[in-house]
């Protein structure tokens, strides 16, 4: 039986607790969630209570006691834990981004090279996005000439979240664009490939020193393709997370609004496709996964072909009522829905008085 040790029991370490236990429950790994630290005692001891394992007192402890560890603090904590993990010969997994600063990123990632690892850049197991790289790599429609990627949520130090470190550039190492975004230039490397130049603006509106909650971003490609990139923090509380992407190849255009499933929309000439989305097997992912003689991962289906196309004002919107997506996380599913509630004080954490007793009820993107 694999020990996984858990190292930060805030909301995202609590996410990982629940998917490794139900992994474990459902015969799928055999690993079981061993021991658990928290600069916060109070919050391991609450984690370990739901999802199995003692609380211990320090990161040594921890380490000392376990086959593999789950890195989870916040992003200043990964290097300290990422290091002395990688020193005990340890894999590791680590949540994004490494670290705060460039040079500290490259320390953590020299360590990481010694010892199995991951990272937490999840997009990378979405199927619509995959879609899209297939079609990209293809060629089916095209060079790609520009590409369009929004992403905003609220400032994530309220609602769901529970926690204010977000907001402080000493544990964060920045805002929008380095926390939550740094999701969607890894899409754009992985679709689109390096750009050869890349200029961006940003700016901290909310009073929070070195958080930036607006980035704007211009990637250039080779052969004259470019891509944007619009970031956002902002305070409407009732809007959940959201992505919308956009590639506008040669001879068709294709975009989502949701960031796992889909669908992926394909606009071409004779009309408009909808490629629906289905749940991965769980293996891991090739570049876009699918190799021939094996099953898609998404199924296509025509929609309102040649003279039946969309109307402009349905076509605009993609033809559909956009869907809540389910929440992806490091390979792992489960239900995600969007918050609904007014500014307030916090909502229960996982395994807290309050939460449900298994899936701590709302679970963000990360």
């Amino acid at each position: 039986m694999m020990r996984i040790g858990l190292a930060g029991c805030g909301l995202i370490g609590s996410v990982h607790a629940y998917a490794l236990q139900q992994l474990a429950e459902n015969g799928l790994v055999e690993a079981e969630l061993a021991s658990t630290f928290d600069t916060d005692r109070e919050r391991a001891e609450r984690v370990a209570r739901s999802h199995g394992g003692r609380a211990v007192g320090s990161l040594d402890e921890l380490l000392d006691g376990v086959d593999v560890v789950w890195i989870c603090t916040w992003t200043a904590g990964h290097l300290e834990a990422v290091e002395a993990a990688a020193e005990r010969g340890l894999p590791v997994f680590c949540e994004k981004p490494l670290a705060p600063t460039l040079d500290l990123c490259e320390r953590a990632a020299a360590a990481l090279e010694r010892v199995p690892h991951q990272v937490g850049l999840v997009l990378r197991w979405s199927p619509v996005f995959a879609e899209m790289g297939r079609i990209i790599e293809s060629g089916r429609y095209g060079r790609p000439l520009a590409t369009i990627m929004r992403d905003d949520q609220y400032f994530p130090i309220q609602g769901m979240y529970g926690s204010t470190w977000r907001a402080e550039a000493s544990l964060a190492g920045g805002g929008t664009l380095i926390e939550h975004s740094i999701h969607d230039i890894d899409v754009l490397r992985w679709l689109l490939g390096d750009p050869v130049s890349v200029s961006a603006s940003t700016a901290a509106t909310f009073g929070h020193a070195g958080i930036e909650n607006v980035a704007a971003l211009t990637l250039a490609y080779e052969g004259g393709s470019t891509a944007t990139l619009v970031s956002v923090w902002h305070q409407i509380l009732s809007r959940e997370s959201s992505r919308r992407l956009e590639v506008f190849c040669e001879d068709a255009l294709l975009f989502t609004e949701d960031d796992y499933l889909g669908p992926l929309h394909i606009q071409t000439s004779d009309g408009l496709e909808i490629v629906e989305g289905r749940r991965p097997s769980g293996s891991p992912p090739s570049r876009f996964p699918r190799s021939s003689g094996t099953p898609s991962p998404t199924t296509p289906r025509r929609a309102r072909r040649s003279s039946t196309t969309l109307p402009p004002a349905a076509a605009r919107r993609g033809g559909i009522r956009r869907r809540r997506r389910p929440w992806q996380h490091t390979a792992w599913w489960m239900p995600r829905t969007a918050p609904r509630r007014p500014a307030g004080p916090r909502l229960p954490m996982l395994g807290e008085p309050g939460a449900p007793a298994r899936c701590g009820g709302r679970v963000p993107r990360c």
